[in-house]
Order: structure tokens, then sequence, then C-alpha cells
């Protein structure tokens, strides 16, 4: 995670993170890991809630040439998450 626009109640920490990464800073947080290569996605990996501290299963692919990643977390099978697009700033 490279920056952070926090609402008056969040903390700028992984609060309810367990483990190393207890209390550690959302700045610089490796939130996605263990993602590989599956024809246009990525499979396989993880995505970290700092909100929440859970870990769930993920896939992502990129979109619009590149300007747009969608990440999608969920438990167990894909069905059962929740999708997000993640736009590109520069």
């Amino acid at each position: 995670m490279e920056k952070v626009f926090l609402a008056a109640n969040e903390s700028p920490t992984c609060a309810k993170c367990e483990g190393a990464l207890k209390n550690a800073p959302v700045v610089g947080l490796v939130i996605l890991s263990g993602l590989k290569k599956d024809g246009d996605e990525y499979t396989g990996g993880q995505i970290l809630d700092p909100d929440n501290g859970k870990v769930y299963s993920s896939k992502i692919y990129l979109a619009n040439g590149g300007k747009k990643l969608n990440v999608r977390g969920f438990v167990g099978v894909s069905l059962l998450g929740r999708s997000q697009v993640w736009e590109r700033q520069e």
C-alpha cells in the first residue's frame, strides 16, 4: 500500500491483524500475496483486509489496458466474495 486516505474513525495501523502484522503501519503493508499467472488472470493468492485483519482467497486481472485492476476476495469459492476495481493513479 502506497498511500491511505483515512476517515475520522480509521487507524493508520492494522490493529485487528494477527501475528507479526499486529499494529503494523498500513502504508507499506503487503496486502496481496501468492498470486500466480493463469492465462489473463492471477489466481491462487490471498488478500488482507487491514480494516478487519482477515485474510481471504483472491484473484485479480488487469482491464482497460492496465489502467484498472479487478480484485476479487472470497471465502472458499469465488461465488462467496466481493469484487472491487482499483484504478491506476498517474
